[in-house]
């Protein structure tokens, strides 16, 4: 009989889910960052000057968490939050020097963590299981929005 622990789509993807966060919190903490500072440099990398609101629609998160992430950056002189010119209301999010020269060695440290993982796999298994994720997180997005 199948355990459902290894049947199970959600569970299997919740437990790598979670190894995947342990394994990426150590290659990052060297530099100084937790797992949800450097996915917010993710963001930031790709499209400087967002808003909270920008960031917590893009990762997905809390507003409450953002806020609380984005405080601890600051405090971390990753970022800076300045007054939006069009929307007094509204702060853009901008990085540091010192969150800039992490880039490099984060993004480093992130790919070893993926290629540790998926040291097993062959090109085709490796695109074949990257093609199911993004369909799975395109599905569940699309339905926890017409709830």
């Amino acid at each position: 009989m199948t355990s459902f622990k290894t049947s199970s789509a959600g569970y299997l993807a919740n437990h790598v889910a979670r190894l995947f966060a342990r394994e990426l919190a150590e290659a990052v903490r060297p530099l100084g960052l937790a797992p949800a500072q450097f996915m917010v440099l993710l963001e930031l990398w790709r499209e400087e000057g967002l808003t909270q609101k920008d960031l917590v629609g893009r990762l997905d998160v809390e507003q409450a968490t953002m806020a609380a992430t984005l405080a601890r950056m600051e405090r971390d002189g990753l970022i800076e939050r300045r007054r939006d010119q069009a929307d007094a209301r509204a702060r853009r999010v901008q990085l540091t020097g010192r969150a800039r020269a992490l880039q490099e060695p984060a993004l480093a440290a992130a790919k070893g963590v993926n290629a540790r993982a998926l040291a097993g796999f062959s090109d085709d298994e490796r695109e074949a299981f990257l093609v199911g994720l993004r369909r799975i997180v395109g599905t569940l997005s699309r339905t926890g929005e017409s709830s």
